[in-house]
């Protein structure tokens, strides 16, 4: 009874794996009880991974409606259209552009850029994964490096100049970073005799873009605003600060929200493989410091606010959960628990006083606080993993080696996107110019610049 209940099992669990589709044609042809080849275990390895892959993109383009809500609630209603229009542009431009021009860069062969394929997927070669897959993997993070600028400049920017520089962003800045480093570059290669191997010892550690993505966008964004000049008055005469409300902290919160789901894709997904143990491993470590660092920064962010301000304010806590996940972006696979709680809690407080600078000190006007969360946060993640990686990380004994790679990658990489902003931004301001006229700003860009509002009443 016993051997005919067990082997009515395995018949049970062999269908199952057929509807799922987890086994190919081949082996549905064969015998539940045919041995199983290693090429076969190959093969549903390397399936596994590629799904897993996908999904996470997957899980990375939905954070797209995450930044489009937050950037939306947190500016006013006279602009919405544009703000919406603006987050779409960033992945319909950005697509084509990455896969165009930006992925060959970014992955071409070259030590300090890589040698361009224009429209070409062939140039990859020796992966396990698709390329196509590879290739949709890293839109999805491009796209989110551009779409970090919106936020910063919104309410007063052209729109076909929004357009121009969302290119540039995709085909020129991430992709030239990124070869520094997801590309095999110079800032990533701890071989013997190389540049980081001989400086520090090690090579810079960002597991899944705190700042190739994050602080490349908030430090373009940093500058694009300080070009650009200040909304209509935010700023009285005697050059004091006035807050410009947003109209709805309700779509902020569910964009935040949908921004912390999405980054379960960013983090996790980006050990691109599920299929063995040790990734098994690595992606729920990495689940779950990912989701300590965004509560703690939204824990000491509310806390900081309620100090600072006498009220706990939920905008400052929406940010500060946001200012946790980019920090913990970098060192995700490589702290404790306890190091992510750090990490967020460090983020989530200089996060405050970082936007309170750049507004009330520096004089730029950053209505989502883009520069902060993104920029600030993805430099001092990054730098913190130096500290606390369990590997290498100064305070576990690994010495001072990580922590100058990790801070030389991070100021490197955040003068080479900031520069790189100035020439851009600075270029269309002169030729063509960044800002709507002043009516237009007053009056909404939604009307002036789309013919149509996002709100009808």
């Amino acid at each position: 009874m016993e051997k005919k209940y067990t082997s009515s099992i395995k018949r049970k669990v062999f269908a199952a794996l057929i509807a799922t589709g987890l086994f190919s044609a081949s082996i549905m042809a064969q015998d539940a009880s045919a041995e199983v080849t290693p090429q076969n275990i190959t093969d549903l390895s390397l399936g596994l991974n590629t799904v897993w892959m996908l999904l996470a993109a997957m899980l990375v383009f939905f954070m797209q409606p995450g930044f489009a809500l937050v950037e939306a609630g947190f500016t006013r209603t006279k602009s919405t259209a544009n703000i919406l229009m603006k987050n779409f542009c960033d992945f319909m431009f950005g697509s084509l552009i990455y896969w165009a021009i930006g992925f060959g860069i970014m992955f071409g062969a070259g030590d300090f850029i890589g040698i361009p394929n224009f429209f070409c997927l062939d140039f990859m070669t020796g992966n396990d994964l698709p390329t196509e897959g590879i290739l949709v993997f890293q839109t999805v993070f491009c796209a989110t490096a551009a779409t970090i600028v919106s936020g910063a400049m919104a309410e007063r920017t052209k729109f076909s100049m929004y357009v121009l520089y969302s290119i540039l962003i995709c085909a020129i800045i991430y992709p030239v970073s990124g070869h520094w480093t997801w590309g095999g570059g110079w800032l990533m290669n701890g071989d013997e005799g190389s540049f980081m191997s001989n400086t520090f010892g090690t090579a810079f550690h960002d597991f899944a873009g705190s700042t190739i993505v994050h602080s490349v966008g908030g430090w373009v964004a940093l500058v694009g605003a300080a070009i650009l000049g200040p909304r209509l008055g935010k700023y009285s005469r005697d050059g004091k600060s006035r807050a410009i409300p947003g109209h709805s902290l309700t779509l902020a919160a569910l964009g935040v929200f949908i921004l912390w789901f999405g980054w379960f894709g960013f983090n996790p997904g980006s050990q691109l493989a599920a299929a063995t143990e040790g990734d098994r491993t690595a992606i729920s470590h990495v689940f779950l410091t990912t989701n300590l660092a965004a509560s703690a920064g939204g824990v000491f962010a509310l806390l900081t606010s309620w100090l600072k301000y006498s009220k706990p304010s939920l905008s400052l806590t929406l940010n500060g959960v946001l200012a946790g996940l980019v920090g913990i972006t970098a060192g995700c696979d490589a702290v404790s628990p306890a190091g992510a709680v750090l990490i967020g809690a460090v983020c989530g407080i200089a996060m405050i006083f970082s936007v309170e600078f750049i507004d009330k000190t520096l004089k730029i006007d950053d209505p989502v606080g883009a520069s902060s969360v993104h920029g600030v946060c993805g430099l001092l993640g990054t730098v913190m993993t130096g500290l606390f990686a369990i590997d290498g990380g100064l305070f576990y004994g690994g010495g001072a080696g990580l922590l100058g790679a990790q801070a030389f990658g991070a100021l490197v990489i955040g003068a080479w996107a900031a520069g790189m902003g100035f020439v851009i931004f600075k270029g269309l301001d002169l030729i063509k110019g960044l800002r709507v006229p002043k009516r237009v700003e007053e009056e909404g860009l939604d009307i002036y610049e789309h013919g149509e509002s996002a709100y009808n009443n």
